[in-house]
């Protein structure tokens, strides 16, 4: 999974990168949409995708302000 997160990521740099070029030297209006398809794809694909990857196996109780957690971190002298 972690390929997978490469290669999105590296082909949503070179399609930005493709764009520029676009919006640069050719056509102003297919580069602008080339741009912001990459957005778009590193928004609602490569995010979630990532987020996934990093968040599996983790408890969300480890990472939230509950009663116990504040308590625990009393005791040891976390404030």
């Amino acid at each position: 999974m972690n390929t997978v997160l490469k290669i999105l990521a590296i082909l949503i740099l070179i399609a930005i990168g493709v764009g520029f070029y676009y919006r640069t030297f050719e056509d102003v209006v297919l580069g602008d949409r080339i741009i912001g398809i990459a957005v778009l794809a590193s928004a609602f694909i490569l995010m979630p995708i990532f987020l996934y990857v990093r968040w599996k196996g983790k408890r969300l109780q480890d990472y939230t302000l509950t009663k116990e957690n504040m308590d625990k971190m009393r005791d040891k002298g976390i404030d």
